[in-house]
């Protein structure tokens, strides 16, 4: 076991990071797919995960980012505002202003997120006896999927073990880059849900045509529509698959 041994119960906040100022496309989190912004239609999707206890954005001093914390008002979701750079802090500030015991890590990019798979990722770890669960250890799941799920007091044992700026700007890359330290597992997809290289994460101006494109034609139908729905769509649409294959995923 690592260093914070405990027993998997408490408060589970799912923390948003999300602010205006990112380097491929500024104002992302904000820009609208069926007349909504997409933090509004992720946070609405996080809604149907029956864990969780709690939604907060993770947003900075910035004051290019007071757009963010409007919105997270309007919404009645909790919002904390901190470091731009430092971004393991202000996610640890944001799970400990909000009493969270377990964390989980989601980003302002992925609004198509699936809340089942966010919901099976935590059963997963409340289920095992490990520091980390994530769907990302090994990918099988489509980038922007991404679920890890861990202790509020493992992030603080990470803040405390280090200050390499690459550690405090990648909230969980110490805990999965030190087995000898956190006991890990992944939560892998079911074959029909296998698509590690599908991107359907908002990074580019590729991504937001094809996450429109998803919205638009499966949101009036069916608000709830899951990650297969979309797999089933982008395969009858094969057009509307490849808008975004030339974006190379930025690994850490």
């Amino acid at each position: 076991m690592g260093p914070c041994d405990m027993t998997h119960s408490g408060k589970i906040i799912a923390t948003i990071e999300a602010r205006m100022t990112s380097s491929r496309l500024p104002g992302k989190v904000l820009m609208e797919a069926v007349g909504k912004p997409m933090l509004e239609l992720m946070i609405k999707r996080l809604h149907r995960v029956p864990s969780l206890d709690g939604i907060a954005i993770a947003t900075t001093t910035n004051a290019a980012d007071e757009p963010i914390v409007d919105l997270a008002k309007r919404l009645s979701v909790g919002c904390h505002r901190g470091s731009e750079e430092d971004v393991l802090q202000r996610v640890l500030d944001t799970a400990r202003s909000y009493e969270a015991d377990i964390i989980v890590e989601l980003t302002g990019d992925c609004p198509l997120t699936d809340p089942d798979i966010i919901e099976q990722t935590i059963q997963h770890y409340l289920k095992s006896n490990v520091d980390y669960v994530a769907n990302t250890l090994t990918r099988t799941y489509p980038i922007g999927m991404d679920t890890p799920v861990f202790a509020t007091d493992i992030l603080a044992d990470v803040a405390q073990r280090t200050n390499d700026p690459i550690d405090h700007e990648h909230v969980s890359l110490f805990i999965y880059r030190h087995p000898e330290l956190y006991s890990l597992a992944n939560f892998s997809a079911p074959s029909e849900l296998t698509f590690p290289e599908m991107r359907l994460t908002l990074d580019t101006a590729e991504d937001l045509e094809l996450i429109r494109s998803i919205f638009a034609n499966l949101y009036p139908k069916n608000p709830q529509f899951s990650l297969y729905d979309i797999l089933v769509f982008l395969d009858q649409n094969p057009k509307i698959a490849h808008m975004n294959k030339g974006v190379k995923h930025r690994y850490v």
